[in-house]
């Protein structure tokens, strides 16, 4: 039985989709957004999200999870030191697809994958007591 067992298979075998998900993962934490086919976003959304989680714990433990998961000790300390600090008071949430329409060649769907500003929740929270009050 296939009871909630949600991967997105992307066309590749195990391991060259958990390859292509980390290196995806490790690109949007050096550059802060990537654009790729809109399956590809929901598969590294949901790994970088897992990460930035594991970030925010910030243990040995964690970070050698991350490690093993990535595969790239740059990005994990980038992610541990200045990416996960920044979304201490969030709780998840940390990236965001923007739909950019069809590739040319292929028309398949193409996206943004993007990390979300750290203060962006603090502003609208701010935005909504000025309202209230």
């Amino acid at each position: 039985m296939r009871h909630r067992v949600d991967t997105f298979k992307i066309g590749r075998t195990s391991a060259h989709r958990r390859a292509l998900v980390a290196n995806m993962a490790s690109s949007l934490f050096f550059s802060g957004r990537i654009e790729t086919t809109l399956v590809k976003a929901k598969a590294v959304r949901s790994f970088a999200e897992r990460m930035i989680t594991l970030g925010k714990q910030g243990t040995l433990h964690s970070r050698r999870l991350a490690v093993a998961r990535m595969r790239d000790e740059n990005a994990v300390k980038k992610l541990f030191d200045e990416i996960a600090p920044a979304y201490s008071g969030r709780q998840g949430g940390y990236t965001r697809i923007l739909k950019l329409g069809q590739r040319r060649g292929d028309a398949a769907e193409t996206c943004l994958l993007m990390l979300v500003e750290p203060g962006e929740v603090a502003k609208k929270e701010a935005a909504a007591e000025e309202v209230k009050a």
